[in-house]
C-alpha cells in the first residue's frame, strides 16, 4: 500500500468513527463531495489546509492522518479516557464492541496481505 492510499484509508476511517457521512463533511468542510471521495479513494492529493480540517473535523491529529502514528503522551490520555469510557458500559455492549474491535483487526490484517 503506498503511503497516499494509507492516508486516504486513515482519513476515511477517520470519517466514518467520527459519525459522518461524505456530504456532511464535504459542506462542513466547504468541498464538494466528490472531493470528498476523490481524497479518500486516494485519487486527489491532500493539501496542508485540508490535513489540518479533517484533522479538526474529525478529532484526529494531523500526525496519525499522515503517518498512523500518535505521541505517546496523548496516547496516553485518550487510553485512559477510553478506560472511563469503558468502564461504564453494559457488559453486553462489552460484548459488541470486542466483536467489532476483532472484525476491524482481522480486516487489517487481511488489508496487511494484498
Amino acid at each position: 500500500m503506498t503511503d497516499k492510499q494509507a492516508l486516504a484509508n486513515r482519513i476515511r476511517s477517520a470519517r466514518a468513527l467520527s459519525g459522518l457521512s461524505q456530504g456532511q463533511a464535504a459542506k462542513l468542510m466547504n468541498l464538494h463531495r466528490p472531493t470528498i471521495s476523490e481524497i479518500e479513494a486516494g485519487r486527489r492529493n491532500v493539501k496542508t489546509d485540508e490535513l489540518t480540517a479533517f484533522s479538526n473535523l474529525y478529532g484526529v491529529e494531523v500526525s496519525w492522518l499522515v503517518s498512523g502514528e500518535v505521541e505517546k503522551e496523548k496516547l496516553d490520555k485518550s487510553v485512559i479516557a477510553a478506560a472511563r469510557e469503558l468502564s461504564s458500559m453494559k457488559e453486553e455492549d462489552l460484548d459488541i464492541l470486542m466483536s467489532t474491535i476483532q472484525v476491524i483487526k482481522s480486516k487489517g490484517k487481511h488489508d496487511k496481505k494484498d
